[in-house]
């Protein structure tokens, strides 16, 4: 597809500025007769098409566009079938706007070894989302192998340039802390693998942050691991194992985590909440894994997902979009796992 002519085009053409041309194009008062005559004659030499034109164009025609997705095995075990949700909802916002999606699983050995998506090698989309973080140099060839827009979903990453959606680690994980601290507690424990995924590096320090604004000092044997650190995996013979000395509450990267600590506690003889408070991340858990009603941090997946393929359907087809990371905010859903603390 040839890349769409933009006002910036038409500027460096002309030697003006870009508000200039879009005055021009748009008949706006500052420009005089002479020189919008110019640029219009320049604008339409160079195949420049107005934004509302392309939307027109692509009504007549009813195009449709197919969107890839990929997400790796180690995020559909039992406990993380967030993302199978998440990808439902990519493939219901793309459904609303005519097109279609398809997802393939990465492998961990495809992953290991560099090879690329089969959506990409046999060029069966128009558009590629990664759904979940995948190991930097992956992504890095990833993104010099993909000739299609790509957008990274529920993740970003600093080192390679690509469009992403993600929600608001930080001040969400921050909200939970605070939560806690206004409930009595002043020793609240983390868990999660700091280190695992950026989502999770940028949870911990919105707990950090919390702490540390009301002079509270992490205590690293309260920072816990809710996931083999090689593989990935939490369904696979992997336990949290708790401290000697016990917080009174802990703040979880995700449901998942949350609801297998609320297990390894209760199996440790501690009740929840009425001995410790267990707080989580997504709204997410799939049934039946949890007794106790966790109150959480809810992700809006669904604006994710409106968001991404709206911005996904611009960039295939050469229209103008917000790009770099955008940020969605959640909401607090309260719900049974935290008492106060007197």
């Amino acid at each position: 597809m040839a890349k769409a002519v933009k006002m910036a085009d038409i500027a460096k053409v002309m030697g003006v500025s870009t508000v200039t041309v879009s005055k021009a194009l748009s008949d706006q008062k500052g420009v005089s007769e002479e020189l919008r005559a110019r640029i219009k004659k320049q604008a339409e030499e160079m195949g420049y098409r107005t934004t509302s034109v392309l939307h027109q164009e692509r009504s007549r025609k009813n195009v449709s566009y197919t969107i890839g997705a990929i997400v790796a095995d180690r995020f559909l075990d039992k406990y993380e079938s967030f993302y199978w949700t998440m990808y439902q909802e990519v493939a219901t916002a793309a459904v609303q706007r005519g097109c279609f999606t398809m997802i393939e699983v990465l492998q961990r050995e495809d992953e290991a070894g560099l090879v690329m998506p089969k959506l990409l090698r046999e060029r069966k989309t128009e558009g590629l989302m990664v759904i979940g973080r995948l190991k930097q140099e992956y992504l890095r060839k990833l993104m010099d192998y993909a000739d299609i827009p790509v957008f990274f979903l529920d993740f970003y990453d600093k080192s390679v340039q690509c469009d992403s959606i993600v929600s608001n680690s930080y001040f969400g994980m921050y909200t939970m802390t605070t939560y806690l601290y206004e409930m009595g507690h002043r020793e609240i424990g983390f868990v999660g693998n700091v280190l695992f995924t950026d989502s999770i590096t940028d949870r911990y320090f919105g707990y950090v942050k919390a702490l540390y604004e009301r002079g509270i000092q992490v205590n690293p044997q309260w920072v816990l691991n809710d996931r083999d650190p090689e593989t990935g995996r939490s369904d696979k013979g992997f336990e949290i194992v708790l401290p000697e000395k016990m917080p009174t509450a802990f703040v979880c990267n995700n449901d998942g985590a949350a609801a297998m600590l609320v297990r390894t506690l209760e199996n440790n003889g501690y009740k929840v909440p009425e001995d410790v408070s267990v707080v989580g991340y997504d709204n997410y858990l799939a049934p039946g894994l949890c007794d106790v009603g966790i109150t959480t941090y809810e992700v809006d997946m669904k604006e994710m997902a409106k968001r991404a393929v709206k911005n996904m359907i611009r960039k295939i087809s050469g229209d103008h979009y917000r790009q770099g990371m955008y940020i969605v905010n959640g909401r607090v859903v309260y719900k049974d796992s935290v008492a106060r603390r007197e």
